[in-house]
């Protein structure tokens, strides 16, 4: 009983972390302010004027994440590598010595490093291989000064193409690391 009980757990464990992500920081950054809100709203029924300032607290804090998101893109939020490699170019080490600039001078700020890979190859291959290229962006960063803490990796593979397509220019667009904000 006690070993069919933990094979079950060990299954659940496994396909837990076969799981790829089925939504986007931006998704669960707005989900996090939608529900911020609706809770400010809930309490401002029952506070009165003490609502309006956290409300006006949450936005600032929105405010604060597009200014930043926004800027991380200007920077530069994608490397891009090779075919079938995770070795950073010069590009992209100056792309990451940008982000790592940017990171240092707002520490509060978390990270998510999402690998990609064009959709040539298996599924568990390109899984494989997103998730080294983001481990290299993370590496890098890291080698910057960066706390590790603050940053999370994830690897979509082939899921998530940037260009649609089965051509030399879409492929070199997907195989890819993006930092985006949490």
């Amino acid at each position: 009983m006690i070993q069919r009980f933990l094979s079950v757990i060990a299954a659940m464990f496994l396909l837990a972390a076969c799981e790829t992500a089925s939504t986007s920081s931006t998704d669960a950054g707005s989900s996090a302010s939608s529900s911020s809100g609706s809770s400010t709203a809930s309490s401002s029924s029952s506070s009165g004027s003490s609502a309006s300032s956290g409300s006006s607290a949450a936005s600032d804090t929105a405010s604060e994440a597009e200014a930043a998101q926004s800027e991380l893109t200007s920077i530069g939020s994608a490397v891009y590598f090779d075919f079938d490699s995770s070795e950073l170019s010069a590009d992209a080490q100056a792309t990451l010595d940008r982000q790592a600039a940017f990171l240092a001078g707002k520490p509060n700020l978390r990270i998510t490093i999402e690998g990609h890979a064009d959709e040539r190859g298996t599924r568990e291959y390109n899984l494989a291989l997103g998730e080294r290229r983001a481990a290299a962006a993370r590496d890098y960063l890291v080698a910057k000064g960066i706390n590790s803490a603050r940053l999370r990796l994830v690897s979509y593979g082939k899921e998530r193409p940037a260009v649609a397509g089965s051509f030399d220019a879409a492929w070199a667009k997907n195989r890819r690391a993006v930092t985006v904000l949490n």
